[in-house]
Parts: C-alpha cells; structure tokens; sequence
C-alpha cells in the first residue's frame, strides 16, 4: 500500500511523529500530504529551540495550538541578558538582529491561538510584560506559564496575572531578575490557588541604573556570585 493511500486519520497520525522540518519535507512530495501538513489539528504542539527557528515556513498557528515553548539555550542568550546600558555597539547590534523576533511571533499567538492552555519561554531576554499582558488577555484558557531567564519580565507581569490569569494555576518565573519579593508577594495574596515558583528571581540583581559607586558595587557583587 502506498502512503497515500492511507486515510486522514492514519495519515495524521503518521505525522505527528515527525518534526517541523521533516513535516514539510513529506508535505512537497504530493498534494494529499501538503493537505496533511495544512490540518490545524496537527500543530496542537509547538516547540521552538531558538528564535531563528520562528522564521521557518515549516508550521502553522491556528486555534488547535495548546502547548506552546520557545526555550533558547546557546551561549548567546548572555549576550542578551545583559542589562542594555551595560552592552557595548557589537552587543546592541547583535540584538537589533532578532529584539523583536520573538515578540512578533507571540503576537501572532495572540490573534491566532485562543485556545493555548501552555507557555513556555526560556532565554527570551526581549519579551516584555506588555507582550505577556496581550497573551494573558487574549488567551483566557492559559494554565501553564513558564517564565525562565526572560530579564525584561517585572512585577507588571505579574499584576497581568493577577487581573487577567483567571485560568492560571501554574506560574514560574525562575531567574527573572526584575521581579521583586513584593510581586510574588502580590501574586500570592490575590492568586492562592496558582502554584508559584520564583527560583533566584527575588534576589538577583535588578537592572536599575546605578550612580557610579553602586556600579563598582553590583560589578563586585555579580563576581562573588560567579
């Protein structure tokens, strides 16, 4: 039996083991399957491992989308964690080339995937509250968020879950430098049913610019840290 004959049912199936890129592949070699690779039931299920992977033509975004992660783990996620009055012009412009790739594509979430139930973002050190406010706002059914490593991320954050994660029941932001004790604090008080875990974030440095003697201050302190 030839692959084409199989039934969309079967042919569904066959796909959901492959990933994006062979996904896409399979889809170029008739029209039946690139109908296939078109299915929104497919792409219940997205991962990414960089932000260049968001720019590849190998996916769609459409109501199925449940469970959504971006977690990028190369050295050049320091590059972009660094606090932006502290990077040097080869460190800006290594920026400028994807500062906003990864919040386009949420907002492309935002308007098209209603239904998420999970986000995950790891080493997304662009993403802003304003980008994760949307999300919680246009996806009402979100379960899962999972913060990590996203320096932009404040305590706006999480007074966007306090006012917009009704469906909210777990949150992370683990070494999100920005929060502070009194967000999880708030986060606490006004969500007691939210599982909340915080690793590091409360009492990592922040990114507020200091006078010249807290700068030599925060530069020892970050070196006994190391």
């Amino acid at each position: 039996m030839h692959i084409t004959q199989l039934n969309r049912e079967c042919l569904l199936h066959l796909f959901s083991f492959l990933d994006k890129t062979s996904r896409k592949r399979l889809a170029k070699t008739c029209h039946k399957l690139l109908e296939v690779f078109q299915d929104p039931f497919l792409w219940s299920l997205l991962n990414f491992h960089s932000p260049v992977e968001l720019k590849k033509d190998n996916f769609l975004l459409g109501p199925a989308l449940k469970y959504l992660s971006i977690c990028w783990y190369s050295e050049r996620v320091k590059v972009c964690n660094i606090e932006d009055w502290m990077k040097n012009n080869f460190q800006r412009d290594f920026c400028n080339r994807h500062e906003n790739t990864v919040t386009d594509f949420l907002l492309e979430v935002c308007n098209r995937c209603p239904n998420l139930l999970s986000l995950t973002l790891s080493g997304c050190g662009h993403v802003t509250d304003d980008c994760i406010l949307l999300l919680l706002k246009n996806c009402p059914n979100l379960r899962t968020l999972k913060l990590e490593n996203c320096v932009r991320i404040t305590d706006q954050t999480l007074e966007a879950v306090t006012l917009y994660g009704s469906s909210l029941q777990t949150l992370h932001v683990d070494f999100c430098r920005n929060i502070t004790q009194t967000g999880l604090e708030r986060v606490r008080e006004k969500c007691p049913s939210v599982t909340l875990r915080a690793e590091r974030s409360a009492n990592m440095i922040p990114d507020n610019k200091p006078g010249k003697k807290l700068m030599l201050e925060k530069a020892s302190r970050k070196l006994v840290q190391l």
